[in-house]
């Protein structure tokens, strides 16, 4: 027996800061915020119309990505753009894996037995898509990614930060479309465009041990990119009660974690060589006199969906 459907929705704009059950009016908003995630909401609807019409009179319910980073304060998400692109395009940061992060956060809570709202944390969510998020009192402050998903760290086809200006001087030197240069940044660098193996970490890794020095450098470069974000996150928060890497990257690559945590160093971060070598697994892998914590949670944003669903369902 079905008692209600769980959706995954990308995102949900400033709309949504929670699960919600899904209506036409729900449906609406989903669908004007397409232009801000084309490639994931239009799909994320189609699942929840087909839900709908297969079990009409079983409920539906959104957990957004972007919900949980609704908790920023204005000096976080808003760009020093004039004002009336946020008031008329809605141009804001909004962040997403909102639904991992929230996951491991609560999750991490639970395992020290800390109240969710007193925890501190950094948390490393590493993928062919990554981000970070720096979480205060159980909430988002901050968040890696942006408007879009492809501001942050280096990702697998993604190139991250980069200086905005390169949009438009590759777009006059190359002569290309809005259409070419966002696949461009979007679907053909990162990982893959600049190492020229693959956006596979695991390639990009075994090309580096053989020997290929833009392999090589990439792993340097991505390194370096989320390390940047793990020493700006703890240097905002007033005391970090961990450093939590999770997601397929995060959560299965010791080596990685190792040169990350070694771009950290002046946090006084130091990993346990013994337990960093877990894969998969939860677990603190920090040495005894790390000032800062790290741990390896994997997440569950199935279930975290299937939570929220429930949590909702259930009121």
């Amino acid at each position: 027996e079905i008692n209600g459907f769980g959706h995954r929705v990308v995102h949900g704009g400033e709309t949504f800061s929670a699960p919600v059950i899904i209506n036409d009016d729900v449906i609406k908003c989903i669908e004007e915020c397409n232009e801000l995630a084309p490639l994931h909401n239009p799909a994320n609807l189609a699942g929840i119309r087909a839900c709908m019409k297969a079990l009409p009179e079983v409920p539906n319910v959104a957990v957004f990505d972007t919900a949980f980073h609704q908790t920023m304060p204005p000096k976080a998400f808003q760009y020093a753009l004039p004002y009336e692109f946020y008031l008329e395009n809605h141009v804001r940061r909004y962040g997403f894996h909102g639904t991992s992060h929230k996951y491991v956060t609560k999750t991490f809570a639970a395992l020290i037995n800390k109240p969710k709202n007193d925890v501190n944390v950094v948390t490393v969510h590493l993928g062919n898509g990554s981000s970070l998020t720096c979480v205060k009192n159980g909430k988002c402050i901050d968040t890696s990614m942006g408007m879009t998903p492809l501001q942050g760290v280096i990702m697998g086809t993604r190139c991250g930060d980069i200086d905005p200006a390169l949009v438009v001087y590759l777009m006059k030197k190359r002569e290309l479309t809005p259409d070419e240069i966002d696949s461009l940044m979007n679907k053909k660098s990162g990982l893959l465009g600049f190492s020229g193996v693959s956006s596979d970490m695991r390639d990009v890794e075994s090309a580096a041990k053989k020997g290929n020095a833009r392999a090589s450098l990439m792993l340097e470069m991505w390194s370096y990119s989320i390390a940047k974000y793990i020493n700006a996150y703890v240097g905002i928060l007033p005391k970090t009660d961990a450093v939590i890497f999770t997601a397929g990257i995060g959560e299965n690559a010791p080596d990685l974690r190792k040169i990350i945590c070694e771009n950290c160093a002046g946090l006084g971060i130091k990993l346990s060589e013994n337990n960093n070598n877990i894969r998969g697994e939860t677990g603190c892998v920090s040495a005894d006199d790390s000032k800062v914590p790290v741990y390896v949670i994997p997440t569950n944003e199935e279930l975290q969906i299937a939570q929220g669903t429930s949590e909702l369902l259930m009121k």
